[in-house]
This record gives C-alpha cells, structure tokens and sequence, in this order.
C-alpha cells in the first residue's frame, strides 16, 4: 500500500532544484518547480562546475545521467595553472587523475537536466515571494502576481536569498569580506593566445605574495571562452567607497588597473581587453553549521541550506542533497511510510555534511 502522491513545489530551478524533480519523477511523483526567471535562456549561468566523485557525480548517478554528464564533461578542465604577479609560472598540475573531478559548464550542466525533466515541467516567470507554514502541517506560497497555492512539502531550492528558508530558520546570508568581479572573453584561443595560453585548458591562479588582497583567475569554458575573476578582498560596497560606477567599465578598469599597478601586462590584459562588462559578485555565507529544528511542509538543499564561498563544494551538495532527499521521499511514497519522517532522515544527513564543506570553504576562502 503506498501513500496518496504528495503535492510537491520546488522553488528554483537551479541544478540543485532540477535534479531533485527529475529523480522525483523517475519514481512518477511529479514536483513542481516554479523559477523567477522568464525561460532557460533569461539569463547566463556562469563558468565552469567540477563534479566530485561521490557527491556531484554521484547525485547524476541516481538520476540515470552520469554517463550524459561524462559525454559533456572536460577531464582536461581539471588543468590548474599558477603564477606569481611578474607572470612567472609557479606551479603547474595536470589534476586528470585521481580523484577525477572532471568540469562541465553550468550551462551544459543545465541543458542536461532540463532535457531529463522536460522544459515544460518548470513554471517559468513564476517567482515566489513569501512562504507560510499553515497549522496542519502544509506550505502555502504566495507568488510574483499575488496568488497562493498550497502543497505538502516545499523544497527551498531557491539559493542566497530563499523565500523559503525564513519559515525554517532566522539566518541570513553574511558578506564574508571578499567580493569577485567577474568578466570574460570570447573565442579566446583566436582572439586572446597570450591569455588562453596562460589559462591553459582549465583555470589560472595569480597572485602577489606581497599583497594577497587581490588575485586574478581565469577559468576556461567548453566554448574556447575563458571567463575571469578579479578576487578582492574588500567591503561588500567597495566601489561607492572608490568612487566608482560598477556600470561605468572603463571606470572600472581604471581603478583596477591602479589596484593591480606593477603586475606583469600580461596579466594586466584581461583588464584592459575584457570583452565582457564588469560584473560585481560580493561573496556571501550563511553562519555554520546553519540548522534548523524540523518543522513539517518545508526544507531547503544547496544553498539556501548552506550557502558558503566558492571552492568547488556548492553545486556538488546541491545536488547530493537533491538526490538524497528526492530518494528518500520516493522510498516514502512507495512504502506508504510518513513524508515528514522521510524529510527529516534527509535533514539528519544533509546537515552535517553542509556544516563540514562551509567549515572548509571558508577556511579555503581565507587562506
């Protein structure tokens, strides 16, 4: 005997919120993800992803897509590349053995799931604005255009700044003091070889020994594009304290540089020559271990659960904890056992394992 299909929203259709339905509808339960953005296409996703063994690759697995997800993927994307600020290559590592952690872009990674799911099951231009939890245990949201609709579990899936981690939780995302602006180049081997060259065919790392207030990183895309990152270590509002439009890209690249002055003009192109605009990414993190006591109709998996900086764990958890939840509610439904119990055998792994990757990534972020 199994239960009755629960009314599933998911909020977000990130990788983290897409994994989690499409295993969910490989067990017949049909989620519905609801996305603020007009379609797949309304915006950029950003650079590159690498996918660790047993977390993000592992989370494919379960969804029937790592062998997809290995056609698309760059093992020769795990190149690392470091220089010092002169433009001396420091250290050099192929990274294409063990553990393989091979990249994908998170435009690819994206396609591959809203292939699985099908575009037609996520609500597109449909943003969420509140999330209230209602006395028997369900979740009503109100959406962008004033409606409400309720369901039995909402999955706040939703990122930073979730509309739904408030009925779960009081935390709020802290700047962490290191701020990315980010930029890019296209066809970069026919167009910038001094730079691919540099970047080689993963990421690039320079750095001044002197000063570790600033960095430089370039990040190579399956598309021969090389996105770069200038790392600041600064307040969130540096650029009003500078006197500078974050809009305004010559601006910008003034003041940066003046910033990176006496840097090898190697270097110093991909802040002359960017084709891209500037674009400001302040990096933000939720406290650790970020918990909650368990409270029927809502949950939340990637980061509006444990945002933390970027050093390669974010996207990996959001999409183990998509699996695990999505299996666990699937072994629910099949078993006729409690959804809310399923729920919170999720949340009893899931926490743990985010409070130790936010531990390590900020200590990364910090060193």
């Amino acid at each position: 005997m199994s239960n009755p299909t629960p009314r599933i929203a998911i909020v977000g259709a990130g990788p983290g919120g897409l994994l989690c339905a499409a295993v969910l509808r490989r067990h017949g339960i049909h989620a519905t993800v609801l996305e603020r953005d007009a379609d797949a296409h309304h915006r950029g996703q950003g650079g590159s992803l690498d996918l660790h063994e047993h977390t993000g690759q592992a989370a494919l697995t379960t969804a029937g897509l790592r062998d997809a997800f290995l056609e698309l993927s760059r093992p020769e994307g795990q190149e690392m590349r470091e220089y010092d600020h002169a433009g001396t290559l420091v250290a050099h590592e192929d990274n294409t053995g063990e553990p393989a952690r091979p990249e994908i872009d998170r435009t690819d990674l994206r396609n591959l799931l809203l292939d699985d799911l099908g575009p037609d099951n996520v609500r597109w231009n449909t943003p969420v604005r509140q999330t209230v939890l209602t006395p028997d245990g369900q979740a009503r949201l109100t959406l962008g255009d004033g409606t409400t609709e309720d369901y039995d579990l909402v999955v706040g899936a939703d990122g930073a700044w979730s509309k739904v981690r408030p009925v779960l939780s009081d935390a709020t995302p802290i700047h962490t003091g290191n701020t990315l602006v980010e930029t890019w180049f296209t066809d970069a081997d026919n167009l910038y070889p001094v730079l691919a060259r540099m970047v080689g065919n993963g990421m690039m790392l320079a750095t001044d020994a002197n000063d570790p207030t600033h960095v430089l990183i370039g990040q190579r895309n399956s598309d021969g594009s090389i996105r770069v990152y200038i790392g600041l270590k600064c307040p969130h509002d540096w650029a009003e304290q500078a006197g500078v439009d974050p809009a305004d890209t010559e601006a910008v690249r003034v003041h940066f540089l003046a910033m990176f002055a006496g840097w090898h003009e190697d270097l110093l192109r991909v802040l002359r020559e960017n084709e891209g605009p500037f674009i400001n990414r302040p990096v933000y993190r939720l406290p650790y271990p970020h918990t909650w006591q368990h409270t029927p109709g809502a949950t939340l998996l990637g980061d509006a659960a444990h945002l933390m900086p970027p050093a390669g764990q974010g996207a990996n958890l959001a999409l183990i904890d998509a699996a695990d939840l999505a299996t666990a509610i699937a072994g629910a439904v099949a078993e006729g056992s409690s959804l809310d119990a399923a729920v919170q055998g999720y949340e009893q792994i899931m926490h743990p394992r985010g409070a130790t990757a936010a531990e390590e990534s900020f200590r990364a972020l910090e060193h």
